[in-house]
């Protein structure tokens, strides 16, 4: 199947299904281009990033230690995202298995760039806590418009582009547009996510965390969730 046709059937089955994680794997691998390479050298010159892609032990082994997220402080970043994972019903591991089944074709990278690449994987329900965007629809759109602020990964746009299509036809009049927009300007001012020390800002105060990654409130999205009381997801209590 050739790219173009790949993407194509990405985006329907993406479509039919928003929780069909592995077609957003195909869509943003397909065009992914150099994209990845240029995060990663922009990720090596951040203050900790040594240290991260030294540490033996990865993102995900805190993620998946429930005792150790639960025995943190109420209110921190690693108990809000144990309560997230909880009401959402999704496990660490979930994105692993999505990204593995959406995997095209292997890509000749460093051990640095393999595990640069999955620690982004990793920590993309920590940018839900630490953002407050919750996991709807339009939540995950806001999300991927911060994301690609901090990733420059031009297959998110395509994935925004037509969920924006799909949502503004289910739900008109709700500004889902502005909401966006509002993640991509809240995306450019946020400092370095791709190089956050997740493992230390998990013990943290969830509102420190936010203040050290210069993370501002999505006044538009929180809006819309409280106009629609279906949209009130974990994420968007984590907000509050």
């Amino acid at each position: 199947m050739g790219k173009i046709a790949t993407i194509r059937t990405a985006i329907k089955n993406l479509i039919a299904d928003k929780e069909d994680t592995k077609q957003v794997f195909i869509i943003l691998e397909a065009l992914s281009g150099n994209s990845g390479l240029r995060a990663f050298k922009r990720f090596k010159k951040t203050p900790h990033a040594q240290n991260i892609l030294a540490a033996e032990k990865p993102l995900v082994e805190y993620l998946k230690d429930r005792a150790w997220l639960e025995s943190l402080p109420e209110g921190t970043l690693g108990r809000t995202y144990a309560r997230f994972t909880e009401v959402e019903q999704i496990s660490a591991d979930g994105l692993t298995e999505a990204s593995v089944e959406g995997r095209q074709e292997e890509r000749d990278m460093s051990p640095a760039q393999i595990k640069y690449h999955e620690r982004m994987r990793d920590a993309h329900d920590l940018w839900h806590v630490s953002t407050g965007y919750g996991r709807d629809g339009l939540g995950e759109l806001c999300l991927l418009a911060v994301t690609y602020r901090q990733l420059g990964n031009p297959g998110i746009l395509v994935i925004i582009l037509f969920g924006y299509l799909v949502s503004r036809k289910e739900a008109p009049g709700l500004g889902i547009g502005k909401a966006i927009m509002e993640g991509f300007r809240l995306g450019r001012l946020a400092k370095g996510l791709p190089g956050a020390q997740w493992e230390r800002l998990l013990t943290m105060p969830l509102e420190d965390v936010r203040k050290e990654l210069g993370i501002g409130t999505p006044k538009r999205y929180r809006a819309i969730v409280d106009a629609t009381p279906d949209l009130q997801t974990a994420g968007y209590a984590a907000a509050e």
